[in-house]
């Protein structure tokens, strides 16, 4: 049984949370490897580089959308396939463990799971523009 009077707060800590790592993982690609280096790694994976912009756009965007609370059900499912990429061409092959030499899958996964949690949990205490799908009239 949920208790309805702290599961929004348990919500916003959720988004703020999946919010921020996203910040964090979008600076990287920005601060650390430059946009410039991250298109040319996305080229040595054999994916177009212009699409490390796009991914970007989309976590910082994606980012900014989950702190404020703006549409956060429908954003956390549209965070996932950002993650299930990194999986895909990068983190899957690694092995599952996270500690594995180029990063398992454990951390992606486990973020996921926490997009989905925030999904199914709801939009969260002050959120600015709660998600017209799946609310409650």
């Amino acid at each position: 049984m949920s208790d309805s009077r702290t599961a929004p707060y348990a919500a916003l800590l959720l988004r703020l949370a999946l919010g921020i790592l996203f910040l964090a993982h979008a600076g990287l690609k920005i601060f650390v490897f430059t946009p410039a280096g991250t298109a040319a790694f996305f080229g040595s994976l054999g994916l177009p580089g212009w699409f490390a912009y796009v991914t970007i756009c989309w976590e910082v965007l994606g980012a900014a959308a989950l702190i404020l609370g703006i549409f956060p059900r429908l954003v956390a499912v549209l965070m996932i396939p950002v993650l299930a990429g990194a999986i895909a061409t990068v983190h899957g092959p690694a092995g599952f463990f996270f500690t594995n030499p180029k990063g398992g899958w454990e951390f992606l996964a486990l973020w996921i799971a926490g997009l989905l949690a925030l999904a199914l949990i709801g939009d969260g205490a002050f959120a600015l523009k709660s998600t017209p799908v799946g609310a409650r009239r």
